[in-house]
């Protein structure tokens, strides 16, 4: 993998990783598209531009970890507060990663075609315009309960299906329990943080030692690259959700999969 590679798989990590366009969807879609095989790099590069996005969320919202962890004794021990509160949410709803995790294990490698992404691609979008349809709310994510916690972690689950989007999927889930586009997005970025952390740590288990100082100035440009646009793509994504609903988002989407169907139809 170049250098160059590695700033634009970046940039695409960066992006999609926190706007409700899929992630996973789009790094297969452009290594496919330029023929980018990184071959004995990739698992690297991923635990780089994941630690480049994970760096990314953390620091856009210290003030809310920083909370999050002063009131993990009280989340623990069923104390009262927001923030005990939103820290046992995001606990409730990190757990049905690990039985969804093992149960999709075996098959996530073989749903990582273009059939599957433009499904899903699709289906998300029908999904966001949908639960996108009414007026905005003003409910808070500190007034969820255990039962919405869990049905939002199902929806954080379900984006290990390349093309669901795990920040489209829980955002579209907490519209519909009637929180407002930015607390649903700032839910999602806040619930994703766990996932994201122990995503990398088991990606990591898997690194070799092979290749990778020769492959250092790549992996560095991934990280770094996927670690700012990543903070300017929460930054925008909040902002924009503040005055305009997920629709534009949806119609990407729709077209992408629309795209990739009629490549799909002409053997492309």
């Amino acid at each position: 993998m170049t250098t160059v590679q590695a700033v634009w798989l970046g940039i695409v990590q960066g992006l999609t990783e926190f706007l409700p366009i899929s992630s996973s969807a789009h790094l297969i879609l452009v290594r496919e598209l330029f023929g980018w095989d990184a071959g004995a790099v990739e698992i690297p590069f991923d635990v780089a531009c994941h630690l480049g996005t994970l760096t990314a969320v953390l620091a856009y919202f210290r003030r809310d970890v920083l909370a999050l962890a002063a009131a993990a004794p009280r989340a623990l021990t069923g104390g009262g507060g927001d923030d005990a509160r939103t820290g046992r949410l995001i606990l409730l709803a990190t757990a049905p990663l690990v039985p969804l995790g093992l149960l999709l294990s075996g098959h996530v490698d073989r749903l990582r075609g273009p059939a599957v992404v433009a499904a899903t691609l699709a289906l998300g979008a029908a999904a966001m315009l949908w639960a996108d349809r009414g007026e905005a709310s003003s409910r808070r994510a500190s007034s969820l309960s255990a039962g919405d916690a869990l049905v939002l972690g199902c929806a954080q689950a379900a984006a290990l299906v390349p093309g669901v989007s795990r920040s489209g999927a829980i955002i579209t889930v907490a519209l519909l329990l009637g929180l407002s586009r930015p607390e649903a997005a700032r839910f999602a970025f806040l619930l994703g943080i766990p996932a994201s952390a122990a995503g990398g740590l088991q990606a990591a288990r898997m690194l070799g030692g092979d290749g990778l100082a020769a492959n250092a100035p790549a992996l560095l440009a991934g990280l770094v690259t996927s670690g700012v646009v990543g903070y300017l793509a929460v930054a925008g994504l909040l902002r924009y959700l503040s005055r305009h609903s997920l629709a534009a988002f949806a119609w990407y989407r729709l077209a992408v999969a629309a795209a990739l169907a009629v490549g799909l139809a002409l053997g492309l």
